[in-house]
């Protein structure tokens, strides 16, 4: 039998205290309330249109109250039962009556000018980034702030929003909300339904975030070492693989992880990677070594007749998640504040200038780096592809030594 869900009464909803983590309080037909460390309490959606699973925030509690999100769920299933996706804006306008707006002032609220932005510049990032934008958005500001007319917004309010993500210990975190919606704000105006940006006259109310970097290892010993343990690794063969080429090709991880067999040129010894998928949507070329060409070919029985060469277990038809390197890492006892998959680049950054010596420019172009010759005008993918070929070599030549190294 399924299992039943109780439904939420106020009572159980007042006497929800925080925890050192968020947690659901569920109501039951995708609806749920999601208390905060900060002890807010914010109501989610979860729901499934055209087979993939997606979520709203309707509001935080008690400015919502339970009966509202559930008013608000019944309008949201409607729509889905109506082969409408609920986050649409005709849905929207609808939804948002609930609580009195009036039309004039949905399409003025931060949350629909937030999202039509959203909308129109999603193609130009790549999709992790378009849907961390979003959830920023969802998550630290909507519930706040999102039903409100942009131009009602005052200065304190946005303020105490970034507050509750500092207060969470993200202040990098808040700095990046913060500029996410100075770029809302710009398109308000641009658009035509904002004159000031409340966002830009925040500057210097947050403390300033500690820049933080990708652990890496830049110590040859403790780098074999590691390449070593990676040798040893018994998992997954093709996790096994992904390991190997992280340190030697130094691409970002979710370049890696999304490789897919026609783009690699093992005639050329090459992996052309196409703009899309590349952080500046340039495309990018990758100069294999022939310890790199040995690792590929050995994935070819177990995932050459799919799209992707590391291939999730689940289907051929999506790459490994974005996360089974550090996963991986972590089983081997090597924690994140030791290394982490995106660390390698600064590991080969590092050591391809001070141990052996190459050019920073080039290693800058093969990092994918947006370098500039004296001109001022960007390299193409193929610029100084004879000696980034030269230093792949090296560089994989190079990691083979210090594997020997005690």
């Amino acid at each position: 039998m399924p299992k039943r869900i109780v439904t939420l009464s106020d009572k159980q909803i007042e006497k929800a205290k925080p925890t050192v983590a968020d947690y659901l309080l569920n109501d039951g037909d995708g609806l749920s309330l999601i208390v905060k460390p900060n002890g807010s309490k914010l109501w989610k959606f979860n729901y499934y249109f055209n087979g993939k699973r997606k979520y709203l925030y309707f509001g935080t509690y008690p400015e919502l109250s339970l009966l509202q999100a559930r008013e608000k769920r019944r309008v949201a299933r409607e729509s889905v039962a109506n082969d409408v996706d609920p986050c649409t804006t005709k849905n929207k306008e609808s939804t948002t009556k609930i609580v009195g707006l009036n039309s004039k002032s949905t399409t003025t609220s931060f949350e629909f000018i937030a999202r039509e932005w959203h909308k129109k510049y999603e193609h130009t990032w790549v999709p992790k980034h378009a849907q961390v934008q979003l959830q920023r958005l969802e998550s630290n500001i909507f519930p706040h702030v999102g039903a409100k007319d942009i131009n009602e917004i005052r200065v304190p309010e946005l303020l105490a929003a970034l507050h509750q993500i500092e207060e969470r210990g993200a202040c990098d975190l808040a700095h990046r909300v913060q500029g996410t919606c100075r770029s809302v704000y710009n398109y308000a105006i641009a658009t035509g339904r904002c004159e000031r940006n409340i966002a830009a006259d925040l500057r210097g109310a947050l403390p300033p975030a500690k820049s933080t970097h990708f652990a890496a290892i830049t110590d040859p010993k403790e780098l074999g070492k590691l390449l070593r343990a990676i040798d040893l690794y018994s998992g997954a063969n093709f996790v096994k693989a992904a390991m190997q080429l992280m340190p030697m090709l130094f691409t970002r991880p979710g370049e890696l992880r999304q490789m897919e067999w026609v783009e690699l040129d093992f005639d050329q010894a090459t992996w052309n990677i196409p703009g899309p998928k590349m952080k500046l949507k340039k495309p990018h070329m990758v100069p294999l070594p022939v310890q790199a060409i040995k690792i590929i070919e050995q994935l070819k029985p177990f995932t050459g007749q799919g799209k992707y060469v590391f291939s999730s277990l689940r289907s051929s038809d999506r790459p490994m998640s974005d996360n089974t390197i550090n996963m991986a890492l972590r089983s081997m006892g090597y924690d994140k504040s030791t290394v982490v998959a995106h660390g390698f680049r600064a590991t080969a950054r590092t050591m391809l200038d001070e141990i052996l010596g190459f050019r920073v420019d080039i290693i800058e172009h093969q990092l994918a780096h947006a370098v500039k010759d004296a001109l001022g005008n960007a390299y193409n993918r193929t610029t100084h592809l004879d000696a980034r070929k030269t230093m792949m070599q090296r560089w994989a030549d190079y990691l083979d030594e210090i594997r020997l190294l005690q």
